[in-house]
């Protein structure tokens, strides 16, 4: 390893763990967070979606468990040969993915409701609460910047992904270290948008609320709709983009 190789390492280690850090402080420290207004229980939703991730990628195996548009781009724009053993990178296999990503989401939000109908039925609980169910939103809304956000949180998650190994997952721990990456994520740069850093896991829940019947939904909030699929697109790419000269 050459110098320059070195410092490039160390470079990006380090402003990954800084941006992390600096991040999950801000997430508890500055206003109108979502650790703020959700309180002690976002850790509890971090933690509950970073197993999600888990579960998701051991039933997902054998397809790679990419469970995400963003990571299959990701993989894409890296340069790969295969999404996963035997299955080519191509056009076509992408789509597949992407039908696969999108449905696998929409089906699952349904499937949620079902488990807590009554409880969406109350009408005691708020639109925006429901919504938040379902899909992301900003705590500030400014559509750039939160656009950037989710640009972020997608990168880390992708990149960090691409590092573990050739083949994806580390095999000695199987899908835990992606479930504690999730957790991280939503800890630090969860706070201004709810970090989706998935636009299936974002666009299909959102499709399942707005076609559901339950007592006060509320809209679907499609005016924010383009934001948790465009930033994490964007970072998504820009990770596989970046692993090709780095790992």
């Amino acid at each position: 390893m050459g110098l320059d190789e070195v410092y490039w390492s160390e470079v990006l280690g380090t402003g990954m763990l800084t941006l992390l850090g600096v991040g999950v402080v801000a997430n508890v420290l500055l206003g109108k967070t979502k650790g703020k207004f959700v309180g002690p229980d976002w850790l509890l939703i971090t933690f509950g979606w970073g197993f999600a991730v888990m579960a998701g990628v051991y039933v997902a195996y054998k397809s790679g468990g990419h469970l995400n548009p963003a990571v299959t781009l990701g993989i894409w724009a890296s340069g790969a040969d295969e999404y996963a053993p035997g299955v080519d990178v191509a056009f076509d296999s992408t789509l597949v993915y992407f039908a696969g990503e999108m449905t696998g989401a929409f089906l699952g939000a349904v499937f949620a409701w079902a488990a807590y109908k009554d409880h969406y039925d109350d009408e005691e609980a708020e639109p925006a609460l429901k919504l938040g169910t379902f899909s992301t939103g900003p705590q500030i809304r400014n559509y750039a910047w939160n656009t950037v956000t989710e640009i972020i949180g997608t990168f880390v998650l992708v990149f960090v992904i691409l590092s573990f190994a050739p083949g994806g997952w580390p095999s000695e721990l199987g899908p835990l270290p992606v479930a504690l990456l999730v957790v991280g994520i939503g800890a630090s740069l969860g706070g201004p948008t709810g970090y989706a850093i998935n636009p299936a896991r974002d666009l299909g829940p959102r499709i399942a609320h707005f076609i559901l019947p339950f007592k006060g939904k509320g809209d679907s909030d499609w005016s924010y709709s383009w934001v948790p699929i465009v930033g994490p697109i964007i970072g998504g790419i820009l990770a596989g983009l970046l692993s090709q000269v780095t790992f």
